[in-house]
């Protein structure tokens, strides 16, 4: 199998030794989205909801650039600096992809990137309906 990489300028660009995502022309494995702003490179606030919601944004946009949805996620890993925000995650992920959910795993970290409360990273099965 061949591996492609996976790059879009719709998301802050991968700073380090790691692609964007990758995929083998059936499933897309993206890297751990944080709340960056896509045109600035800044972190868009110090609010959950809002950065949660970026953090969705930035795994759709890679999604898409692979000819993805996210609907088509197999599993997310969320990275959380505090687990009082699970109930938040929850109620954002079911705003924002359709059943079935994908399965996920949720983990409390002590520290992420630029001190963000949120990371999350995915798989996704590519070559499906949209």
């Amino acid at each position: 199998m061949k591996r492609t990489p996976i790059q879009t300028d719709t998301v802050p660009a991968a700073i380090g030794t790691y692609s964007q995502a990758i995929s083998d022309g059936h499933t897309l494995y993206i890297s751990g989205q944080i709340p960056l702003r896509p045109e600035t490179g800044e972190v868009i606030s110090n609010d959950i909801v809002e950065q949660a919601g970026q953090v969705f944004d930035n795994l759709k946009a890679v999604a898409n650039a692979a000819g993805a949805s996210l609907n088509n996620a197999l599993k997310l890993t969320l990275y959380l600096t505090d687990l009082e925000h699970f109930a938040i995650i929850n109620e954002i992920m079911a705003e924002r992809l359709q059943e079935p959910y994908p399965a996920r795993a949720v983990v409390e970290v002590s520290r992420l990137p630029r001190d963000v409360l949120i990371e999350a990273d995915a798989i996704v099965l590519v070559n499906q309906d949209q």
